[in-house]
């Protein structure tokens, strides 16, 4: 997902910063999960989806 405003020597790490979120979600989820039990996950899925979906919604809104 290379963005085309930016310059052609400019390496794009979307990916990179996308692989690392992830791995971060992953071991804070279990964290959580280890001192909280399963639902706090579930919820703070639940609330991390929402947050994303509204950001979605927004730049997408912002570009049209």
């Amino acid at each position: 997902m290379r963005d085309p405003e930016l310059p052609d020597g400019m390496p794009d790490f979307f990916t990179a910063a996308i692989m690392f979120a992830g791995i971060n979600l992953m071991w804070i989820f279990f964290v959580v999960w280890v001192m909280y039990g399963l639902v706090p996950v579930l919820v703070l899925a639940v609330l991390i989806n929402h947050f994303i979906t509204r950001l979605d919604i927004r730049l997408n809104s912002q570009r049209a």
